[in-house]
């Protein structure tokens, strides 16, 4: 029996500026939600309606659960997708004369537009409840990560701001969900020895490990991956199978990159007359996805062929087979090795599936009607895998990532090697202003408070991983100025023992995330 052991993370970085009547950076919240995350549960529902035996797991980060649960924002994702209907509307009716090959498609994401808009508002626009009760009936696992998604290796030095990290990872979780997460997504994969005893001592059950993580480990690995690991603190790890996520992760010969997939990058936004589409970019006239795509990956050339939903679906089908049929001889040799009952943990951000990957939620959805179908396979979960107290083996694992090169490269590089010598120094004056006020309440306690939503806000990783892939280097550089900007005026403030009121109030505004957050946290 192949154990599949799927984890989705959905994350994206805290952005809300009300401040604007569109803000260009809200669109990543709105294209994800229009693109991935409803297709996702429209997708699952309609597995559980068909009685199909599946399970996976899937995170929901502190930021990304902040805003898919925020009324405002809500409110701007039924503008923006009343904005894709409209749009819709004009295009069924242009691709009647004109682009005709293009009208199917048209009408195609007219119609997929109306029916998440219809699901978002069925569900009095609260995504997060269709997933929950999914939950409740035990067909997915839902577990939580750090904060704002610091990658923590790098702040190994600061224990006292993991453990915030790790705290109000967990606190946001039952807050927005009801009850307690016993798993942990690692951001980035990110680990290094230690750490698990901070998970441990939260109550944490599991996280999932990077594919060498094994490889490397101080001790022997017996099993490779293929059966969890216990850590010293006795978490449990889940190692990511490389040569089986490869399969559809690779950006140069993974599935995605089958030329019968639609093009992500080619859109109308970018290519129709400007006087067209001005209604539904950003101003002053500029050009964005709209999510109308009409052409084929084809290959490296201008002259894409148009795309064709049938024959992507006959691909989806092969490469669903294609993907088992991997499973099943991994499994094989495997078990002939003396391993039985093989789990494979495959660990994906979630965002690759629908946004990035179009034809990717029906990949999934073909995939786990076919491993339920089939005896060989049975989809799992890491709380089940525990609760069957198989065979684990113990390791110690040294530091790792899935980034590239296995380590830190992406988040600590010339580019963005900077920000750290600025951060690190925030984190020290946090440590000094939780002794000097230990037990602080009412106004001084909000002040306090919001200086350490700064400190977490500027930890995530997003900020170094955009300076490091060079695109929206100039927001990300931004957000973060601002972040430590505003930590540093509560320290000036509150080294002369004095509280801003109209700063707190309008950078509390600003800030509508962690409202049960607690400076104390800091010094645990």
């Amino acid at each position: 029996m192949n154990k599949i052991n799927l984890i989705l993370q959905a994350h994206l970085p805290y952005v809300r500026h009300l401040e604007y009547p569109k803000f260009l950076e809200e669109n990543w919240l709105f294209e994800s939600l229009n693109e991935t995350y409803i297709p996702l549960l429209r997708m699952l529902e309609r597995l559980d309606k068909d009685s199909v035996d599946f399970k996976l797991s899937i995170c929901f980060s502190p930021t990304l659960s902040t805003m898919l649960t925020d009324p405002a924002l809500q409110e701007r994702f039924v503008d923006y997708m009343n904005g894709r209907i409209e749009l819709g509307k004009k295009e069924k009716k242009r691709t009647q004369t004109e682009d005709t090959a293009c009208h199917d498609m048209a009408c195609h994401y007219l119609e997929e537009a109306e029916a998440n808009l219809a699901l978002f508002e069925k569900l009095e626009r609260n995504i997060l409840s269709g997933f929950r009760d999914l939950h409740a009936k035990n067909r997915i696992e839902l577990l939580t990560t750090a904060a704002t998604h610091a990658y923590l290796p790098i702040y190994k030095e600061y224990q006292a701001a993991v453990n915030t990290q790790i705290a109000m990872g967990l606190r946001t979780h039952e807050r927005i969900f009801g009850e307690s997460a016993r798993g942990f997504w690692l951001p980035e994969c990110g680990y290094y020895p230690g750490l698990d005893e901070i998970l441990t001592k939260n109550g944490i059950s599991w996280c999932q490990l990077a594919s060498h993580a094994v490889v490397t480990a101080k001790d022997k690995s017996i099993y490779s991956g293929y059966k969890p690991v216990e850590l010293p603190s006795g978490l449990y790890g889940f190692v990511r199978n490389w040569s089986i996520t490869s399969l559809v992760w690779s950006s140069v010969s993974g599935y995605p990159c089958d030329g019968d997939y639609r093009d992500f990058y080619r859109d109308i936004g970018y290519y129709l007359p400007i006087d067209y589409v001005r209604p539904f970019i950003h101003e002053p006239e500029v050009r964005v996805f709209t999510g109308y795509k009409y052409h084929a990956i084809t290959g490296k050339t201008e002259d894409k062929a148009y795309y064709s939903r049938q024959k992507a679906m006959e691909k989806v089908k092969l490469h669903v087979d294609n993907f088992l049929y991997n499973i099943k001889r991994r499994g094989f040799t495997v078990s002939s090795a003396g391993v039985n009952d093989p789990v494979f943990n495959l660990c994906f951000d979630a965002e690759l599936f629908g946004h990035r990957w179009y034809e990717g939620i029906d990949f999934l959805e073909g995939f786990m009607r076919k491993a339920a179908e089939q005896e060989e396979f049975t989809l799992t979960t890491p709380m089940s895998i525990i609760l069957e107290n198989g065979e684990v083996e113990k390791l110690r694992v040294n530091e790792s990532s899935w980034g590239s090169g296995g380590y830190s490269d992406i988040w600590l590089d010339g580019s963005n090697g900077w920000i750290y010598r600025h951060i690190f120094k925030a984190l020290e004056r946090m440590e000094e202003l939780t002794k000097r006020f230990p037990e602080q309440g009412t106004l001084k306690g909000r002040f306090l408070n919001q200086a350490l939503r700064e400190l977490l806000l500027a930890m995530s990783s997003d900020w170094p991983c955009i300076m490091h892939d060079g695109t929206s280097v100039t927001y990300a550089e931004k957000r973060l100025r601002n972040h430590l900007g505003s930590f540093n005026v509560v320290y000036s403030a509150m080294s002369r023992n004095t509280v801003n009121t109209e700063w707190l109030i309008n950078a509390e505004k600003s800030s509508e995330i962690f409202p049960d957050i607690d400076y104390r946290l800091y010094k645990a």
